[in-house]
């Protein structure tokens, strides 16, 4: 993975450049995404670890990054993310320990 930084800079604008060519799905997206990430049983951070997991077995790099600024945003520290990624391992095997390892790398690179 490039630097973390830079490589959510580039998913970002890719992003940006979606929602001029496709503005309602990605307005209902973003609402998405706000409505899943509100206080609840789970923590903002937690539903974050979640979907790292979920992006680390799914093999997504931009949503790794995505996922793992957000849950350092809502609080997150290294340790919860071990344990986030300890699953997606348990569930993904040797791929997922793969994207795992870039996980990781990109929650160092964004801090």
């Amino acid at each position: 993975m490039d630097d973390p930084k830079v490589a959510l800079a580039a998913a970002r604008r890719r992003l940006g450049d979606l929602a001029g060519t496709a503005p309602a799905t990605m307005k209902a997206m973003t609402e998405l995404t706000r409505a899943t990430g509100t206080e609840g049983a789970f923590s903002p951070a937690q539903k974050e670890l979640v979907a790292v997991a979920i992006a680390v077995t799914k093999g997504c790099e931009d949503c790794i990054l995505f996922h793992v600024d957000l849950a350092r945003r809502h609080g997150a520290n290294e340790a919860d993310l071990g344990q986030a990624l300890s699953v997606a391992i348990e569930m993904g095997g040797g791929p997922a320990a793969m994207y795992a390892s870039k996980a990781l790398a990109a929650w160092r690179g964004l801090v």
